[in-house]
This record gives C-alpha cells, structure tokens and sequence, in this order.
C-alpha cells in the first residue's frame, strides 16, 4: 500500500518570475546611464525636482519602447502607414507589457470634439434614444451632431434576362444642424477685413492672410475671368458680387492647370474657420478674431442638433436636453430609466457616467467642448476609459495626475490609481504632491539636480525609507508651510460685481490689492470662471495662465522671451558680420532642414515623424556659421547651454552680454534654472509654460498679476522658491492674484477667497474670504478642514 508523503508546496513555475521591468543603461535625454528595476502589479512614482529626468525614464524610455516594439508586430503594410520609431538610448529593457499612457496633452482641437464624444457616453446615449425616444426618427446616426441627412435618387441597372433600369433613393437621417453644420455656432464676416471695395483685384484689394498678390490663392479671383480684375470692387454687378463672394465650386483652368473656383466666403469657411481657434498659427487667428463673429446658432439654439433629434424625447428629455445636463444629475435620470429591453446598455452607460462622478468630473456636460478641458481635466476625461476596461496586465503611465486638484478630490484620485493597481496592472506615476508619493509601493527620485545636473537615481524604495533620505525630495517630503504671524495690508480693492459666468451665483467679492490674494475652491467650483472672467488682461492686469504657447515648433525659450535678439547683436558684434547669420530662422538656417533641426515627414492620418537632419546634425545651423564665436562658443553651444550655465557666461568675461542677462535673471527667478534656451515650446509642461509666460511678463508695467496654479509640475523644494518669488512681486509694490490648491501656497496667503461649496451647480458662491488663520480656525468649508490638518492647527 503507497504510504502519503507530506505536501510540499510545489515549485515556482517559470511564467511567474517576470515580476520585474528591468532598465539597465538609460541615457536618454539627460538621463545618466540609469539602471533600475521596477516591479510589476504594483504602483510605482518617480519624483525628483523639475527637469531631473522622470519623465525621460518613465514616457521617453519605457513607453517609448514599449510603443515600438507593439509597432512592429504588424504586418508590413500596415508599418508602411506608421511612424518609425526610433530605439531609446538604452542598452537592455526587459519585463516590458502594453504601455497605455494618460498624460495632459489638451484634447482634440476639432470643434466638433465634446466630452461626450471623446468617451463612449455620447454613442450609447444616441442608441438610447434611437431605441426609447418618442418619436421615433431613426438609427442613432438621426441623434448624431456630426452626421448630416443625405438624400439621394437615381437609377441602377439590374441584369436579368433583359438589361432594365430601376428607380432606386438612398436616404440617411443624421442629426447634423444644417444650419451650424453641428458646431452649435455660426459666423458672421466682416466684408470690410476680407477686402477694400475701393480697390480693383489688380491693386490687391484682397486682405485675406495667404491670399498676397501674384499668390496662387489671389490668382484664382484675378484670373477667373468672372470679373474685370481692374474694376473697383464696388463696381461689381450684382451677378459678379455674387460669384466673386458666394459661386459654387467651379472646374476651370488657371494658367493651364486645373483649379477649383470657390467664392470667398465658402473658401474661407472651409479653409479657416471650419478649425478650433486654438489651432490656427499666430497670424491666422488675429485676422479670425477681427473679422468673423461667432453666434450661437439660432435654428438649433446651440445644441449642434436638427429639429428631429430635438423633437424626439424620453420622458420629456430630448437628446440636447441631456447632454446640456451636468454629467451627475444625467446619471441620476439614467438611474431612473428602468427598460427591460437596453437594460445591458443602461447599465453600461451608468457605469461610464458614475465613474465621471467618482473621478471628480461630475460637473461637466457632455456637450461641453473638448478643447476647453484643462490638462488636468483631459487627463481625467482620458482615464474614463480606461477604470471600466476588462485588461489586466497592463502599465498604466500619469503624468501629474493631480494637476488642477484640490486636496479633497486627491483623495478620489488616489482611490482611483489604486483600483487600477489592484485590478493586476502596473501603474507608473510621474508626481510631486506628498499626498499621492504616500500611497506608492515603490518610490524612484531622482536628481539631484535638473538638466545636466539630474538623470541620476538618487533613492529606490518604500516611502518611509524615501522620508528617512537625504535626498532633496526626502528632505523637504515633510516641509509644510506655516501660517503668517503678520499679513499685509490692502492698499485697494477690485471690486467684483454680479459675476455670473458659467456656475456663477451673481457673485459679489472684493479682492484686496498690494497684497497676495489666494483663490481657492475644489475643482469645478468656479474660481477660474471668477477671476478670468471677470478679470480681463488689459490695462495694468497681467494674466499669466498654462493655456499653450503660441507659436511653432521653432519657437524656444530664446526666442519666446526676447533673449536671442541681444545674443544675435552679440556675436554680430564680436565676429563683425551680420546679426541675421545668428537666426535659425534667417540667413544662418542650415539649408537642409531650413534650420528646423530635424526633418518632419506629415503622415496625412497618421502621426508625423521627426528624425534628426543628417547634415547639421540637428544643430539647426549652417556649418559656416558655426565657425563664428563668443566667449569661446558657437550659437548653437550657447542654445544648448541651461538657464544656469546661460546666466553665468552672459554675466561675466568675455560673453558679458546685460541685455541677455537679465532676462535669464528672470527666468532663472521663476524656476526655470534647469531649461535649455534652444528647448523647442512643445516640449514643456503647463507649469513649465506659465512660468516661462511670467518670466517674460516680469519686465511689463503692469500692476496686478493674475496668476493660474503656477504650483503645477513643481517639486517640493521649488515651491519655497517660488513663494519667495511671489513676496518680491508683492513687495515691488505689485498685487498678485493666485488661483491655487497648493496648501503651501494658501497658507502662505494675506487674504483667501474660497469658492464653493461643491463644484458645478453645487459651486459659485463665495463661501469664505478673509485672512488664512481664520480660515483655519473656523474650519467652515472643505478648504478650511485640510488646510488646518496641513499647518497641524
């Protein structure tokens, strides 16, 4: 008889010994031959002080590659249509899974983009109504702003037996406003700034930007032969007026090539103002905003719907009715519909819109545009999809997750995080508030310093080993400001009447001057719609806020503050030659990539793909140039240098430039020490871009600044400086208004002003304003409860 052995707990299999993404040799960007291991199913978060390489590691190395290498399982054709990649300066990457990565890049800057279309609340909204509305209209493409009705008749040719032509229509019901054409809005143009009617085409009445004479665009008007390219414009009959503003697409030949003759304001429409303003170039948008004027559309009243989709309705709710709602109220009247038939769908469409609620986006409507979200908002927008998706397995990568958060709704989001976590993901956070490093696993800093003088691991652990570091973030991961013994006194105040923008309740407040005001509130409670709205950048207001720089992607902090002019006269002067030679964007641009430094390839639908320019080596300029020095360096050395490194050789010696000095004085001011003057704009963060914005506006007269969050993407250790910052603008007798959920910031504060009490139509009253200490000793709002367990009151 077999005898029973003991049980032994049976051998590890060999699947699960791949617990580990193992990065040896990291050399991306500044990143200093950096080799970690990060484990697997848990929540890891790299913090180190701005510009210390996080995000080179976390989004330029391990999502980059992961990127590439699920990129490369297609099949050729398909990587014929997609951007190649390049491998991460990086000699072995191990352990990788499916990267997903949430960051903060503003979303679609299409008009038709809402917050309902970027998730799949508005697609199962429209199959609602196209199975329960009353009356009904047809398929969900009827409830579909961005659908138009098409009808069409003909004749087809069936073959049987005899050939016999049949009469055949083709109708599809879209929900498309005709009107707006599903933007909710149209545009009135001011004929006056498209062209001169006292003018004649011949003498370039056109004042349309690209439409110069001799261009193609001018040529097509001038040479159609509609008109008389001599007469005056005034003059015209009204069949030319009509053809020359309002003809209908035209075939015709223009100097033997085949063209398209369009009147000018559907040309216009179509090539200018069928895009999101935000999108346009400079110079575009300044012609946009003096001539057209934008309407709510009358025949839809904004909603972007045809009368049908209006007219057909559940329970006296129209499709419009609902998108109009605020996202949490709509989940309430979801809950409500009890409907045997779509009851899979209901419960899906209130799962999506309960996790709008949970994520603290509750106050949104769906038909709220998405170009309007803020960083934050988009990245949370981003997230819906992803708490309900059944995969597991995956690396889930944030970037500052908490941006735009007060410290109430942190919480919610650190819920979240971990849920993702626990559903067997591994979760990559690049942060810097306290309060999310706390819940992390596993902690990465690095540093010590930015720029050149990061890219180094300085801690791999737990949080209570980070605390106990002598690293910069374990030195100041306790630092907590404390309240003022003394405020300053007002010298004034901006009285703020009736205010009743967005979920503004007719607000009265007075915001004293001469003082540091702090605007509070949770997110969505009304603060910026108060001090945006009805504080407007004019004369003496300077508003400084994390919207993108406008610019292209040649545009560098050099270039943005002002700071490559006196350069340019500096090596101009120097070597004797022209100052022009010195600007990528002039005589001195390297002729291959025309002083881009890189070659872009526009992949119609696809991404487009930068690789570096083979001949100047991404330098930007022609080799002759380079032969050119100041101080011992080249332009393009003297581009690559850091703010730093830049304030130092414009200081003193032979580069001793005042002009350029001061102005990296400023933004080495604001935090900015760490930044290369050749970075390219699109590069930089939110929190990066107002301070570069509040360097350059630290030179203007202006007596008041109005200041968005500009805690955003600031480390710890950076925040003392730049509350430093804020005391010398106030002490320089400047008043500066913040709108800010930092504690350190609100602590530090003469006066508060908190919003609330919820968000949305729960928000847009004032709930407190007063000095800090009473806020805190009254603990009368949410605000007032965590900033008392922040200064320990």
């Amino acid at each position: 008889m077999a005898k029973r052995t003991d049980p032994r707990t049976p051998a590890r299999h060999a699947a699960d010994s791949h617990d580990l993404i193992r990065v040896h040799g990291a050399r991306e960007n500044n990143l200093k031959d950096v080799s970690i291991e990060i484990p697997k199913r848990r929540l890891s978060v790299f913090t180190g002080v701005s510009g210390s390489g996080k995000s080179s590691l976390v989004f330029d190395t391990i999502a980059a590659e992961s990127q590439r290498l699920i990129n490369e399982t297609y099949s050729a054709f398909v990587q014929g249509f997609m951007p190649t990649l390049a491998r991460p300066e990086v000699d072995v990457l191990e352990g990788l899974t499916t990267v997903i990565t949430v960051d903060q890049q503003r979303m679609g800057a299409d008009p038709r983009s809402t917050v309902g279309t970027a998730t799949d609340a508005n697609a199962m909204l429209r199959i609602l109504f196209s199975r329960l509305g009353k009356p009904h209209i047809g398929p969900p493409s009827a409830y579909a702003f961005n659908v138009p009705s098409v009808r069409a008749a003909g004749a087809i040719t069936v073959e049987r037996g005899n050939r016999k032509a049949v009469k055949a229509t083709f109708n599809r019901t879209g929900g498309m406003c005709p009107r707006c054409e599903g933007r909710g809005s149209v545009t009135d143009l001011d004929l006056t700034q498209l062209y001169d009617d006292a003018k004649s085409l011949a003498e370039g009445a056109l004042a349309v930007p690209g439409y110069n004479a001799g261009g193609w665009n001018y040529r097509l008007y001038s040479e159609s032969g509609f008109f008389d390219p001599d007469k005056p414009i005034r003059k015209y009959t009204k069949k030319e007026l009509h053809d020359f503003l309002h003809r209908e697409p035209t075939r015709m030949k223009i100097a033997g090539i085949n063209m398209t003759y369009e009147g000018l304001i559907p040309r216009i429409q179509k090539s200018m103002l069928a895009k999101d303003k935000e999108a346009m170039q400079p110079h575009i948008r300044a012609f946009v905003e003096q001539a057209v004027a934008f309407t709510t559309c009358p025949e839809c009243d904004g909603t972007r719907l045809s009368e049908g989709a209006r007219a057909s309705k559940i329970k006296r709710i129209s499709i419009a009715d609902a998108c109009a709602m605020e996202i949490r109220d709509l989940a309430t009247w979801v809950r409500g519909l009890k409907e045997p038939s779509v009851a899979p769908l209901l419960t899906a469409l209130q799962h999506t819109l309960e996790s709008f609620v949970e994520i603290g986006l509750g106050y949104l409507s769906l038909d709220r545009p998405a170009s309007t979200l803020s960083g934050g908002e988009a990245q949370r927008v981003k997230m819906i999809r992803h708490l309900g998706s059944s995969l597991t397995d995956t690396t889930y990568v944030f970037d500052e997750p908490t941006t735009g958060l007060h410290p109430h709704d942190i919480r919610r989001m650190n819920d979240l995080l971990l849920r993702l976590r626990d559903k067997g993901n591994t979760v990559l956070v690049v942060e810097h508030k306290p309060e999310t490093i706390t819940i992390a696993d596993h902690v990465v800093d690095l540093g010590p310093g930015a720029g050149s003088g990061g890219g180094s691991v300085c801690f791999e652990g737990t949080v209570e080993a980070l605390r106990a570091s002598d690293t910069v973030t374990g030195r100041h991961f306790d630092d907590r400001a404390t309240l003022k013994d003394t405020v300053r006194k007002p010298t004034g105040t901006l009285q703020i009447r009736g205010a009743s923008a967005h979920n503004l309740r007719d607000v009265d407040v007075d915001i004293p001057l001469g003082v540091l005001a702090v605007v509070t509130g949770v997110a969505g409670s009304g603060k910026s719609s108060l001090v945006h709205g009805s504080i407007p950048a004019g004369e003496g207001v300077v508003s400084v806020d994390q919207s993108p720089i406008r610019g292209s992607r040649r545009s560098n902090p050099a270039t943005y503050t002002g700071l490559l002019d006196p350069i340019r006269k500096a090596f101009a002067k120097a070597n004797d030659v022209k100052p022009a030679l010195f600007s990528a964007n002039s005589e001195g641009a390297c002729p291959t990539c025309n002083g881009a430094g890189v070659i872009y390839t526009d992949l119609a639908m696809m991404a487009g793909v930068a690789t570096t320019c083979e001949d100047c080596e991404g330098k930007r300029f022609d080799a002759s140039v380079l032969e050119y020095h100041l101080g011992g360096r080249d332009i393009s050395e003297v581009l690559e240098m850091s703010v730093a490194e830049a304030e130092e050789f414009f200081g003193d010696g032979a580069a001793r430039t005042p002009a350029a000095h001061r102005i990296v004085e400023r933004l080495a001011d604001v935090g900015l020490g760490y930044l290369k003057l050749g970075q390219p704009l699109t590069t930089l963060s939110g929190g990066e871009r107002q301070r570069l914005k509040l360097a350059t506006h630290m030179a203007e007269k202006g007596g008041v600044y109005v200041l968005d969050e500009p805690t955003a993407g600031l480390h710890l250790a950076d925040v003392e400086h730049l509350l430093g910052l804020l005391d010398r603008l106030v002490d320089a007798g400047k008043s500066v208004i913040v709108v800010e959920h930092h504690q350190a910031v609100m602590a530090h504060a003469d006066w508060i002003i908190d919003l609330g009490p919820g968000a949305g139509h729960d928000g847009g009253t004032v709930v407190f304003e007063g000095p800090p200490a009473d806020l805190v000793a009254a603990r009368s709002t949410l605000t007032g409860e965590h900033l008392a367990e922040y200064v320990g009151a």
